[in-house]
């Protein structure tokens, strides 16, 4: 205030056009500084290192109970948490919808059991990467930090948790940029959103109310997994796959994206089973999975068939794109959390040549 006072006195006459004008150059050129000057909230690669490891540790460590709030694109669901970590490292978990189909996922270490209750169904199956909210890195083989700088944005709150900001850009236009809301005593991660172009959020999870630090319950989410114990189980296997021996490469060097697994595994919408067989509408496919450590993508493949009408295109909910291409009487499916050109350049690489025959 005392400030504008005596800019306005300077300028005589044009008192208050020259405070307008003046205030307007003020916030200019502290514009101008800002932009000028974006180095002063990098952080060295040792800090971001530091606080990505402890972001991702938290998720596996802290005990915590919260509601979640899921936002991709226009679709919106909530979904209650509860975690636990004994002095050993074990890890139980337990994820209840809260709106839509009632669904229950509970997890010990990393088998996962889901609950289907329409279909009175467990579906039992191994979790290959911690990478779910508020977990954050994909895999350990790349190294994030050679993909994307990390700055520090200013502090805020999240679910009444103090918050340290943080932005992940990358250097290339092959994957998105992340923002991050990471509590400032735990680092477990409060909100995170991926960036689209122009800053438009394109997806966002948080937590909306959160306890951490709270007593164990492990024994309840151990009880709930042998309360299902009279469903039906179905076991979802994931057999390696070698994909050259079976004809097929994938030519799509994109920097950064590592191939991290090839497995034959069942796909589909699971319903009820029919009397000793396995769930209906599960269909096998061949899965390539690529990450950069902090995003990811796959390529499925599977061969045409009478029992699933498919068409080539492509589609895109949030952050999520999808190409579908047919080669020879093979379907090939990518989809990833990565721009559409992107998920186009893998599928446009995906190559079919039929095995030369053993004899």
């Amino acid at each position: 205030m005392h400030r504008g006072r005596s800019l306005a006195d300077i300028a005589g006459v044009h008192g208050k056009k020259g405070l307008r004008r003046s205030f307007f150059l003020a916030l200019c050129l502290t514009a101008a500084a800002a932009t000028a000057q974006p180095s002063d909230s990098a952080l060295s690669r040792r800090d971001a290192t530091a606080w990505l490891n402890k972001i991702h540790r938290a998720a596996q460590r802290e005990n915590y109970v919260g509601t979640l709030i899921y936002q991709r694109g226009s679709v919106m669901h909530a979904s209650r948490i509860q975690h636990y970590s004994d002095l050993a490292n074990n890890e139980y978990e337990r994820l209840e919808t809260l709106d839509g189909k009632p669904r229950e996922v509970l997890r010990q270490n990393d088998v996962v059991h889901s609950l289907i209750p329409e279909a009175k169904l467990v579906v039992i199956e191994k979790q290959e990467a911690k990478d779910r909210f508020p977990a954050l890195l994909a895999t350990n083989k790349s190294d994030v930090l050679d993909l994307y700088d990390m700055r520090k944005l200013p502090a805020e709150r999240v679910a009444g948790v103090e918050c340290e900001v943080f932005a992940l850009e990358p250097h290339d236009a092959a994957r998105y940029a992340v923002r991050l809301w990471a509590d400032k005593n735990s680092g477990l991660l409060m909100r995170a959103q991926t960036i689209g172009e122009g800053g438009k959020v394109l997806e966002q999870v948080a937590f909306s109310q959160v306890d951490i630090g709270v007593p164990t319950d492990k024994q309840r989410i151990l009880n709930a997994i042998k309360g299902a114990n009279s469903w039906n189980h179905y076991e979802v296997s994931y057999q390696p796959a070698n994909i050259a021996d079976e004809g097929w490469t994938i030519n799509a060097p994109i920097k950064g994206f590592q191939k991290i697994r090839e497995v034959r595994r069942p796909l589909g919408e699971l319903r009820a089973p029919t009397q000793g067989a396995k769930p209906a509408g599960v269909f096998e496919v061949l899965q390539v999975v690529y990450s950069d450590g902090l995003t990811g993508l796959s390529v499925f493949i599977e061969p045409v068939s009478e029992q699933r009408a498919r068409r080539e295109g492509v589609a895109s909910l949030g952050a999520t794109q999808v190409v579908v291409r047919r080669v020879s009487d093979y379907w090939i499916t990518v989809v990833g959390e990565v721009p559409a050109a992107t998920v186009k350049q893998f599928a446009a690489g995906v190559e079919y040549r039929p095995p030369k025959a053993v004899h």
